[in-house]
C-alpha cells in the first residue's frame, strides 16, 4: 500500500481581482510582493532566493505566529522549488517542495497560477497538483483562499 492513498491529489481556487492581468502578473512575479501576499493569513514570509524564470529556483520560509502546524520546525515551513513556465500575463508555473522530515510531505507540488481577462478585472486561478498527504484538504482550501483574498488587497487599487 502506497504511503499515500491520494497521489494524484489536485486543489483549486479561484477569485477575481478588481485589477489588470499585468498587475497581478508583475505581483506573482515580484519577490517583495509574493512575500505581502502569498502567506496565509497568521504567517509572514521571507524570501531567501527567487529567479523568475523557466528553471530558475526560489527558496521561501514561511513562519506561523499560532506555533505549530509547521513542516521544517514547530513554527516554520521552509520551501525551495523550480519556475516551470512563465507566460506573462497568463499564467506562472512552479514545482514546491518542502523541507521536511516528514514523509507526508514529500513529492513535489506542482502550483499552476492562471490568469484570464474578465470585465471585472482578473480571473485568478490557482491548481495545486500532487499535493502532499500532509496538507489536509480543509487547511489547502482555507490557505488558498487567504492567498488570493491577500493577492487581491495587494493589487487592488
Amino acid at each position: 500500500m502506497s504511503l499515500r492513498d491520494d497521489d494524484d491529489r489536485t486543489d483549486r481556487a479561484y477569485r477575481i481581482v478588481a485589477a489588470p492581468v499585468s498587475v497581478v502578473y508583475a505581483a506573482l512575479t515580484d519577490p517583495r510582493l509574493v512575500t505581502l501576499w502569498l502567506p496565509p493569513e497568521g504567517a509572514t514570509a521571507t524570501m531567501q532566493a527567487f529567479d523568475p524564470r523557466p528553471g530558475g529556483e526560489f527558496r521561501m520560509t514561511l513562519r506561523f505566529a499560532s506555533g505549530g502546524g509547521g513542516k521544517t520546525t514547530e513554527d516554520s515551513d521552509v520551501v525551495s522549488g523550480r519556475f516551470v513556465d512563465l507566460e506573462p500575463d497568463e499564467c506562472v508555473v512552479q514545482d514546491f517542495d518542502f523541507v521536511s522530515d516528514d514523509p507526508a510531505f514529500a513529492g513535489t507540488m506542482r502550483m499552476t497560477w492562471g490568469l484570464t481577462w474578465c470585465a471585472g478585472g482578473t480571473d485568478v486561478s490557482v491548481i495545486a497538483e500532487n499535493v502532499p498527504a500532509g496538507i489536509s484538504k480543509d487547511d489547502h482550501a482555507l490557505g488558498l483562499a487567504s492567498s488570493l483574498a491577500n493577492l487581491a488587497a495587494c493589487v487592488e487599487q
